[in-house]
């Protein structure tokens, strides 16, 4: 086989590849011809060996272009390249626009970009931004039902608010979430509760806690403008003040307890150190008495006394204890 014929054979096959190609996007460059979104040929086939999807791109393209936004096919595949949803972005852009809200597509990209992973889309962001939503504080999924705070005068109370926010769509990339809102209303509840001289207060002008909490500027560096914060609900909970005296009560009681038993315990040992003395002193006594009768005899050897001064003092003794026996009949012997 010559070599004019091999790469003519090899010319055959590139022609019949890129012929193939060319037919395969043929339907999408005519869609988008025909809607007044013409994609370039080349174009579509960089795409196609870009493995991107073409005809993803190519009806985005026409739908931001039949609503009046003109957007290339380059810019919505470096979207799509760089991770986002390109038709929510597309339809982002042409509600903001119904709406008279200002959203370039760069903005409307960056805001898909940050809602990806969260549960959010850049769509509910317009479309909160349109018609503001209600935020329930606290959040019924965290398990908490009420806000409670506790006036001056010890008495709780519970407090339900729910608070309406519209996006900031300038704020929303980099800015604070819902929870962030839920978390400043309620601390804003608590304080203001806290600030009360009574419980009676807040029940008599729940609205008061409202205006002061809506004061604070709550919605700073957050991606919500935050429009109002309605109270649903207030009640009384525990007296939180009693509880707090009646352990007081109870600390004191057991602190009092615990010092009058040291002090019963030092008099304790106090009356057995007496007790122990008076031992002592007795048996001193004891010794005493028992070097008497050594003096006595001692006395009788030396001549220093005689049988009449002992019998003298036995009869002074005995006549002695005659004198107390008289002058106490009632003791007991």
């Amino acid at each position: 086989m010559s070599l004019s014929l091999i790469l003519l054979v090899i010319a055959g096959i590139i022609v019949l590849v890129v012929g193939a190609v060319i037919f395969s996007l043929i339907g999408a460059w005519v869609k988008a011809l025909f809607n007044g979104a013409a994609v370039p040929m080349s174009k579509l086939v960089a795409l196609k060996l870009a493995s991107i999807p073409y005809s993803l791109i190519v009806d985005a393209r026409i739908t931001a272009v039949r609503a009046g936004i003109n957007i290339s096919a380059d810019q919505i595949a470096s979207h799509f390249q760089a991770g986002g949803n390109v038709v929510p972005t597309v339809q982002a852009l042409i509600a903001a626009q119904k709406a008279g809200i200002t959203l370039d597509w760069d903005r409307a990209c960056a805001i898909d970009l940050a809602t990806k992973g969260s549960g959010k889309s850049v769509v509910e962001a317009v479309r909160t931004s349109v018609d503001p939503k209600v935020i329930d504080c606290p959040n019924p999924e965290s398990g908490r039902t009420t806000i409670d705070g506790v006036a001056k005068d010890g008495i709780q109370v519970k407090v339900k608010a729910r608070v309406t926010v519209r996006t900031h769509l300038d704020r929303f990339v980099g800015g604070a979430k819902e929870e962030t809102i839920i978390a400043r209303v309620g601390e804003g509840i608590v304080s203001t509760i806290g600030t009360a001289d009574s419980y009676k207060v807040v029940l008599e002008a729940p609205d008061s806690i409202s205006k002061t909490v809506l004061a604070r500027g709550l919605d700073v560096g957050s991606a919500f403008e935050i429009l109002s914060i309605d109270i649903a609900d207030v009640d009384v909970g525990e007296n939180v003040g009693a509880k707090l005296q009646q352990a007081q009560a109870e600390a004191n009681k057991s602190v009092a307890q615990a010092q009058a038993e040291i002090r019963r315990a030092a008099a304790v040992a106090l009356e057995q150190e007496m007790k122990a003395r008076v031992q002592e002193m007795q048996a001193e006594v004891v010794r005493a008495q028992s070097e008497v009768p050594k003096a006595m005899a001692d006395a009788f050897r030396s001549g220093r006394l005689g049988v009449m001064d002992y019998y003298k003092m036995e009869n002074i003794q005995s006549d002695t204890s005659m004198r107390q026996s008289i002058a106490r009949p009632d003791e007991k012997k």
